[in-house]
């Protein structure tokens, strides 16, 4: 099994995008929510004259058409309508699209806030001959934490009947208030394979988690994923390998 744990807070080198404005930095666990999912249809609409280059270039990948099957959508983070599956045109990656994917603490919040998760079963329709595994994964969202605030962020991939997962987890600290950006890669050779031959579903689990810690209990940390003016950035890419 990999696990990566790695830490966001101030002072971190890791490069942000541009924050959003003032205003919709205060709507995001309400108002902001309304003008993602408003932005959602012309989203999906630009994703699909996209392509993107894999983490890692196996000279294998199908020219024959790679589609996704969505299997099941299950989680506190991701409710009916909330969540898509788009794939590239070019077999390289795919993007999942969130639009309602939040938790918080404090102010306002009830205690189930505090974790969100979402669960994707996917069944990758390839060419036969051809094994495939997760190479790269881009998170993104926007993180409002109060001083002695903690938030994480983190994902696992399995499949279906096989123990063996990659596991990666991000770490954010209080005091945060930006958009963030997270790239987790896996070594070539630790990436966990589709059997040959077999039709097996891909899972993948998902979470954010605040914890209100030492913060003042009359305000409000949140963590969101999602997607930032309309920008997909969710996006998960193969490597591809023949059987």
């Amino acid at each position: 099994m990999v696990h990566l744990d790695h830490t966001i807070g101030c002072g971190s080198a890791l490069t942000f995008a541009a924050p959003l404005p003032l205003h919709a930095e205060k709507e995001a666990p309400g108002k902001a929510n309304f003008m993602r999912k408003a932005t959602a249809a012309a989203a999906l609409a630009v994703l699909f004259t996209l392509s993107s280059t894999p983490a890692h270039a196996a000279e294998a990948i199908p020219s024959d058409r790679v589609t996704i099957d969505v299997v099941m959508v299950n989680g506190s983070g991701c409710k009916q309508g909330t969540a898509e599956v788009v794939v590239a045109g070019d077999n390289t990656s795919f993007w999942v699209i969130y639009s309602d994917y939040l938790a918080q603490t404090g102010k306002g919040a009830s205690p189930t806030e505090i974790r969100k998760n979402c669960q994707l079963t996917l069944q990758i329709n390839s060419p036969q001959g051809y094994s495939y595994g997760i190479a790269e994964a881009e998170y993104a969202g926007y993180g409002h934490l109060e001083r002695g605030a903690t938030g994480s962020q983190s994902v696992n991939y399995y499949f279906q009947g096989q123990s063996a997962t990659t596991t990666w987890k991000h770490s954010f600290t209080g005091p945060f208030d930006d958009n963030w950006s997270i790239t987790h890669r896996t070594e070539f050779s630790e990436i966990v394979w589709s059997p040959c031959g077999e039709k097996r579903n891909l899972n993948v689990n998902s979470s954010l988690k605040v914890d209100k810690g030492t913060s003042d209990a009359n305000e409000n940390s949140f963590l969101t994923m999602d997607y930032t003016r309309g920008e997909v950035r969710t996006l998960h890419h193969f490597s591809w390998k023949r059987c």
